[in-house]
């Protein structure tokens, strides 16, 4: 295998920057502000975040998922609450996430504490998937071991029969909604010579947002 410099993989930025006086108030509608862009951009998977949990010792593990939707309560984003991630945030109710827009040079990081989204906004999310997805939910217990490729098939054409009468695909109890509380939220703005700009968001006992500038 030919050897990869990557000490010599790199790239400079290029974009004017973040200020102070840029900032809105309150981070939620920062982050609505900056994540329109990414989305108005068409930037490829704009809602996937890289989403870290941790089990009570302290072994953390990554994975990317779908950041499902976001207001005044938290990120939501949706999975199998039997999967590792779900076992871990039962254990340990903390996650953190970034979000990374290489091509508007820009990172997102939140961290805070997880809560369940109530059994009604995973239904109305679930009932919003295409039924393929439904029935994935059902089909895979994720995170489990398997022989095969033929074992999910399997189970897929089970459930497409047990389901083939219905209107709509039932809710699986082991599936739903996760909202992340963020108790930090910091806002990277790629500069020239690594002097980046950063601005971290820290919520106060009463609710309200400390707003510091960070050395990069």
């Amino acid at each position: 295998m030919d050897a990869i410099d990557l000490a010599g993989l790199r790239r400079e930025y290029e974009t004017q920057g973040l200020r102070r006086a840029d900032l809105h108030h309150d981070p939620i509608e920062q982050f609505a502000t900056w994540f329109s862009t990414a989305v108005n951009s068409a930037l490829p998977d704009a809602n996937a975040i890289s989403l870290a949990t941790a089990t009570p010792d302290g072994k953390p593990s990554a994975r990317v998922v779908l950041l499902k939707g976001f207001d005044q309560r938290g990120f939501v984003f949706f999975t199998n609450y039997e999967s590792d991630k779900g076992r871990e945030l039962a254990a340990n109710p903390q996650a953190a996430f970034v979000l990374y827009w290489v091509q508007l040079e820009r990172q997102i990081r939140v961290a805070g504490r997880v809560e369940k989204t109530s059994r009604q906004d995973s239904e109305t999310y679930f009932h919003a998937r295409p039924r393929g997805s439904q029935l994935g939910a059902w089909v895979s217990h994720q995170s489990e071991v398997i022989d095969a490729r033929r074992i999910l098939d399997a189970r897929l054409a089970e459930m497409t029969e047990r389901f083939a009468g219905s209107e709509e695909v039932e809710l699986p109890p082991h599936w739903g909604g996760y909202r992340i509380v963020p108790e930090t939220i910091e806002f990277w703005q790629g500069r020239a010579n690594r002097l980046h700009d950063r601005f971290r968001y820290t919520r106060r006992k009463d609710d309200s947002w400390l707003i510091e500038r960070l050395a990069p």
